[in-house]
């Protein structure tokens, strides 16, 4: 692994990743990766703290099991798991946390062990009344030993020759620093000399301190001894307990690492799809400072990346390299992964490197033709080639990489290269399978633009590099008449076919703008029909409220009244019914088929005129308006069309209704969006969706699709008639 990280430019990337563990692990966190971001997405909406570092415990774990005996600072390293999933266990989880964590039983006697350390995983004095007293004694004899150094330091004999009156710490002994001399007036050990000459000096009375200080340390060690037993003891009693809990805060490490990394940095997490296209849109290479982000699409088995030199077709085969590693890890990125999808493979191999090696005899083509050789033994990979036609003939290379690569088209495996071999490329680029990307060249100001154009071979630029790169502007010129019209001219053509994929992208820019514009336009009709629509009900429901409550009140009255008086109320109401119908607005203008007319600020053209009515086209969508409230507007212009050749075309076939029984979720989704898609274009309001009821995957898969579904407006079971659950029923 450490060599594709190197290779793709990744190391100080992961070796920042890695400073995020509580301790140093493999990157793979083994199980369902899916399964590991549902956790990982649990764990970023909730506040807690990160684990303290934590040593490696498994070599620990074997000492236990032959029923070794640990030191309490190694025990301390179990304490510190066990407390912070003790700590976990008191947040306010949910799901598939409280599901995990909240199954972790600590045993009593661990949880009581816990209370034997404080939190600098040393013993607690209180732990017993003997370690207690020791305690006690060891801060009484300290103590004691500081009084008596002060004493002897006050003393009118030693005061002359005291050099200061500092306590000094000479291998962790107390001493006093005097001068030549001292011995006529005091007792003691010398311990070390200074720089300056003078005498590093243990006085007798302090010494005897100190040897008392020696028996409460060995003391106090031997009752610590004592609990090393009785803990391992109880350790090795739940050496599966602790087998389970260390590996289960390393899971735990992997999870809460990532998160804090994308906090962090603003990273996104990118899911590994079983489909082996990959769309990458906004990804930014960790290597680059402010990098232009790359949106690449590559669905096909190979990739041709052609162009100008420095352009950067290195670092975009290193970029989708790169986007499929951080993903089969699951380490989050920079990148726009909700419009981004990359596929699972089992090996990521990227051929960049000059593989010549004097030493074995292997020169620089021969090792690159054995790195080929490896492909032919591997399935289920993406490989990433750099100039392919590296060491050798390129008119030959050409011949073999072309056969290479078509017998490679039949394996398990994508392919990403990058040449300036126009003909190689040419050749490949009449294969179904291969897909084209021109790195592009600021043609006015002399440098690469570091963006791509799909669909096309582009020119290396070779002069224009060189010239760029210091060669005088004579010799490139001789250069250019040297290399002949004929490749002039291929170089001329291909530079043309590059500005007419430009032109046609721009112009789908534009198409693609206008077309939202006229969405959005429909979409305003639409809320607006419906408000409108709404409120017609809501008058209705309060004149039929009313009438309701004035109906109520006469009934009333009819159990305290004569006969007289009943009709008297009824003639009263009927009246009162009369007078709160809505109340018909005439036209105020003539109004009739053909006409333009404006509904507010919105603009239409009369279909047809019923009654007080009106049915109008605005842009497409029908909607019914009152006369009153329409007003002859000047005859709507014709919007001019873009000139461009694309199209969009009215399914030649299309229904109201889909079957999806027998189908895979993948299939099932991309089969159902096509049909969506017509539906759309046909102007279906409804359409019904038949998938089953079986295990259920099949219909759980069409209703998510649904809830992202921009143009769903509701989806519902099917009446028992049109298949109940087995079938959903869509609106448009």
């Amino acid at each position: 692994m450490q060599d594709i990280v190197k290779k793709l430019d990744l190391f100080e990337y992961i070796e920042k990743f890695y400073t995020f563990f509580s301790r140093k692990k493999p990157l793979y966190i083994e199980g369902d990766t899916a399964r590991h971001l549902k956790y990982i997405n649990e764990l970023s909406k909730i506040d807690f703290k990160a684990p303290k570092g934590v040593c490696d415990l498994d070599e620990n774990l074997i000492h236990l099991k032959k029923m070794g005996t640990l030191k309490l600072y190694e025990i301390y390293e179990f304490i510190k798991i066990v407390n912070y999933f003790a700590y976990l266990k008191k947040l306010n989880l949910e799901g598939l946390l409280q599901e995990w964590l909240g199954g972790i039983d600590i045993p009593r006697e661990i949880d009581e062990i816990r209370g034997f350390f404080d939190e600098k995983g040393e013993l607690r004095s209180d732990i017993d009344e003997e370690f207690l007293s020791v305690e006690n004694q060891l801060a009484k004899n300290r103590e004691n030993l500081k009084l008596s150094l002060r004493r002897i330091m006050d003393s009118s004999k030693i005061s002359p020759y005291l050099v200061d009156r500092q306590i000094h710490y000479i291998n962790d002994e107390e001493s006093i620093l005097v001068r030549g001399g001292f011995n006529h007036v005091l007792k003691g050990s010398v311990i070390a000399r200074s720089s300056s000459g003078f005498f590093y000096v243990l006085p007798e009375s302090v010494k005897k301190l100190k040897d008392k200080e020696a028996e409460f340390l060995s003391k106090k060690e031997e009752i610590k001894h004592r609990y090393e037993k009785l803990i391992s003891k109880i350790f090795f009693k739940y050496l599966k307990f602790l087998r389970y809990i260390n590996r289960e805060f390393d899971r735990f490490d992997h999870y809460q690492a990532r998160v804090f990394f994308s906090k962090t940095f603003d990273y996104q997490f990118l899911l590994p799809s079983k489909n082996k296209d990959i769309i990458i849109k906004d990804f930014k290479h960790p290597a680059i400072n402010d990098p232009k982000p790359i949106t690449v699409e590559f669905k096909k088995k190979i990739l041709f990346i052609t162009g100008v030199n420095a352009g950067g077709k290195t670092m975009l085969l290193k970029s989708i390299l790169s986007s499929v590693f951080l993903s089969k890890y699951l380490i989050p990125m920079s990148i726009d992964a909700a419009n981004s999808k990359v596929g699972s493979f089992k090996k990521i191999v990227a051929i960049l490197d000059d593989p010549q090696n004097v030493k074995n005899d292997i020169s620089t083509f021969a090792g690159r033709v054995g790195e080929f050789g490896k492909l032919f033994g591997i399935n289920d990979a993406i490989v990433g080639v750099d100039e392919i036609e590296l060491g050798t003939d390129s008119d030959e290379a050409a011949a073999l990489f072309k056969v290479v690569l078509e017998e490679l088209i039949k394996k398990d495996i994508k392919i990403i290269v990058t040449t300036h071999h126009k003909r190689l490329s040419s050749m490949m680029a009449s294969l179904d399978e291969v897909e084209l990307y021109a790195a592009l060249y600021d043609e006015k100001n002399r440098v690469p633009t570091y963006e791509f154009l799909k669909g096309t071979i582009g020119k290396s630029y070779a002069f224009e590099t060189a010239f760029r790169y210091g060669i005088p502007v004579g010799i490139v010129q001789k250069a250019k008449e040297l290399y002949g019209k004929e490749e002039k001219n291929l170089n001329d053509l291909i530079q043309k076919n590059i500005e007419l994929e430009l032109e046609l992208k721009e112009k789908n820019k534009r198409l693609s703008v206008e077309l939202d514009r006229v969405e959005k336009e429909k979409d305003a009709l639409k809320e607006l029909k419906h408000k409108s629509q709404e409120e017609i009900d809501r008058v209705v429901n309060s004149y039929e409220m009313k009438y309701k409550e004035l109906i109520g009140e006469v009934k009333k009255i009819a159990k305290q009244k004569d006969t007289k008086d009943i009709h008297r109320s009824l003639n009263k109401i009927d009246k009162i019914k009369k007078d709160i119908k809505i109340k018909k607005v005439s036209p105020k203008e003539d109004i009739k088929a053909g006409d333009s007319v404006k509904y507010g600020n919105i603009k239409g053209v009369v279909l047809s005129v019923k009654k007080d009515e009106a049915l109008v086209d605005c842009d497409g969508v029908k909607m019914r308006v009152p006369l009153g409230k329409l007003k002859k507007s000047t005859v709507l212009k014709k919007k001019k069309k873009l000139n461009t050749n694309i199209k969009v075309q009215k399914p030649q076939s299309s229904s109201i209704k889909i079957d999806l029984h027998g189908l895979r979720a993948e299939e099932a989704i991309e089969k159902l969006d096509k049909f969506l898609s017509d539906a759309l274009i046909t102007g279906y309001d409804e359409v019904l969706i038949s998938h089953g009821i079986g295990t259920g995957k099949l219909a759980y898969a069409v209703k998510e699709f649904l809830k992202r579904h921009p143009k769903i407006k509701s989806f519902e079971d099917a009446p028992i008639g049109l298949g109940g659950y087995g079938a959903t029923l869509v609106k448009l």
